[in-house]
């Protein structure tokens, strides 16, 4: 398994594989950049016994979008029998992702996030010849996909009791995104949210961790403000009190935290917390804009 990281979520991946007893090799990348398509197609050209390969998607530990596609085009070329399995957690149902072009032979994902349902369960969307060549060989009872697979289609029932509460939750919110036009209308959404959040927090002085060359709409990280009365612990807790929920920070060389742009959000939603992280800020005593230090 090669295992293509740059962030805690393909980082994960690794660390399942080790706790699972999988031979493999980790390819890392810098947290704040994409993975590099020349570079995996090196080492992919150097020894092309990798059997699988897997990357994330959206890697929200710094809302870094990866180039999946064109990673999967090198590694059909380079390795034709290894299976490419794609970590789209956090974009699925928001962010394109072509399958079939990109070569994509197992893509998992999550009922919430972009489908916007509630946490529950995860999913797995194969090339059903792909899946059938692993059964047997599943280290899990419950979690073998195969023999799912194979009981759906034999009866229609699962092989163990199904969330129903979340199942029933996600037909609903399938219809909400088509309604809404699909991935595309989700996208542009979520891409609004981005444009507001992104104009409104510069404004104040606030710095992104990415730079102009990412695109992703997902999470946006930010900076802590170099000030000596922020505290991202109290910034977080008022935040919280006004019904506003951020993320700390998931990268490993800065002090950030995250402002995700998914879910029933809208932009007035983050018109509202732009309004709120004014008001921590003026409580906190940290005069805005902020002055970023040279």
């Amino acid at each position: 398994m090669l295992v293509l990281v740059n962030g805690a979520y393909g980082q994960r991946m690794a660390t399942i594989c080790q706790a699972q007893g999988l031979e493999h090799r980790v390819l890392n990348f810098e947290e704040t950049q994409k993975v590099r398509v020349e570079e995996v197609a090196r080492v992919l050209a150097e020894d092309p016994s990798f059997t699988n390969v897997a990357i994330v998607h959206c890697e929200t530990s710094s809302g870094v979008f990866n180039p999946v596609e064109e990673v999967g085009k090198a590694v059909k070329k380079l390795c034709p029998e290894a299976c490419y399995f794609v970590d789209a957690m956090s974009s699925f149902g928001a962010v394109p992702l072509d399958l079939t072009g990109g070569s994509v032979d197992f893509m998992v994902s999550s009922a919430n996030k972009c489908i916007e349902g509630v946490p529950g369960f995860s999913y797995a969307i194969c090339r059903t010849g792909r899946l059938l060549s692993c059964k047997g060989v599943a280290r899990s009872l419950s979690l073998d996909l195969v023999e799912q697979y194979l009981g759906l289609e034999k009866n229609g029932q699962f092989r163990f009791t199904p969330p129903t509460h979340a199942m029933l939750a996600f037909c609903q919110a399938l219809r909400e995104l088509e309604q809404e036009g699909g991935v595309q209308g989700r996208a542009k959404r979520y891409q609004a949210n981005r444009k507001v959040l992104r104009e409104g927090m510069a404004s104040l002085g606030f710095q992104e961790l990415l730079d102009e060359t990412h695109e992703g709409y997902i999470i946006t990280s930010y900076r802590f403000p170099d000030h000596p009365a922020f505290s991202f612990t109290d910034f977080y807790s008022q935040l919280n009190e006004k019904g506003q929920v951020i993320y700390p920070g998931k990268v490993t060389k800065a002090d950030c935290f995250r402002v995700g742009n998914i879910g029933h959000l809208f932009p007035e939603d983050m018109q509202y917390l732009l309004r709120c992280i004014q008001e921590v800020c003026a409580d906190m005593g940290i005069p805005l804009p902020l002055i970023t230090s040279s």
